[in-house]
């Protein structure tokens, strides 16, 4: 009888820690990359988990287009497709009037 109640108590701290450093964590990280590609708006620059990086053109329900390069290609991803996103060009271009206005 002793010792099923110890393993219990045994399995039952394990079970703890692996919540504590583990499941819990990883919880709280999709959280906020779920937030990050929710938040998404033309203007952003992405950068994709395959790693493209271009300007959010168009965002829809499940889907973003973005245009990369010199040639201005318009590439169509879904938004699980999100990795980062960099920067607003709105936020570039208010820094760059900033630099210019010094």
């Amino acid at each position: 009888m002793n010792s099923t109640v110890g393993l219990i108590l045994y399995m039952g701290f394990f079970f703890g820690l692996m919540y504590f450093l583990i499941i819990r964590p990883q919880k709280k990280k999709t959280k906020q990359l779920n937030d990050l590609r929710g938040s998404v708006k033309a203007g952003d620059q992405v950068v994709t988990i395959g790693g493209l990086v271009g300007n959010v053109i168009n965002v829809k329900e499940d889907d973003f287009t973005i245009e990369v390069g010199a040639a201005r290609t318009k590439l169509t991803f879904k938004k699980w497709a999100i990795s980062t996103i960099e920067k607003s060009s709105s936020a570039a271009v208010e820094v760059e009037t900033i630099e210019i206005e010094e």
